[in-house]
């Protein structure tokens, strides 16, 4: 099992620390040290009061709760943020709203989630030709519905 080590910044003295809701949950929900009314189509960066160490070979993943997405329209802006190993600053949260209804964070409301996932590292090669496929350059829909 590996550590995330997560460092209490002075804005963040009573949230809790991020933790695994049930012991086979994915990821370690989040909380927003911050209260904002997000109105539709609004997007705000979100502080929760973490600073933290992510383990070397692994990035954190910052993710969207599926209920904050479905019930209210509020979902990572950016997808899936990646917070890298190197990073040692305070966990933010890009939060956007797509609902129809202005929606209050609060304090200590569980924002997102923060998913552990080992990196492969790569490299990068310029060539003059790459290998041919079926698909070829066939994109955006050219495999069918």
């Amino acid at each position: 099992m590996q550590t995330v080590k997560f460092l209490r910044l002075p804005h963040g003295s009573d949230l809790p620390l991020p933790r695994r809701e049930s012991q086979q949950a994915a990821g370690m929900d989040l909380c927003a040290a911050e209260t904002f009314k997000l109105f539709h189509g609004q997007t705000k960066i979100f502080t929760t009061g973490f600073a933290v160490e992510v383990p070397s070979g692994y990035e954190l993943q910052i993710r969207s709760r599926s209920g904050l997405a479905a019930k209210h329209g509020v979902f990572v802006t950016n997808g899936i943020g990646t917070i890298d190993a190197d990073y040692r600053g305070e966990l933010m949260v890009i939060l956007s709203h797509l609902g129809k209804n202005a929606y209050e964070i609060q304090r200590g409301d569980r924002i997102a989630q923060l998913v552990l996932c080992p990196v492969i590292e790569s490299q990068s090669e310029e060539v003059s030709v790459l290998s041919t496929t079926e698909r070829g350059t066939g994109g955006l829909g050219s495999t069918g519905r």
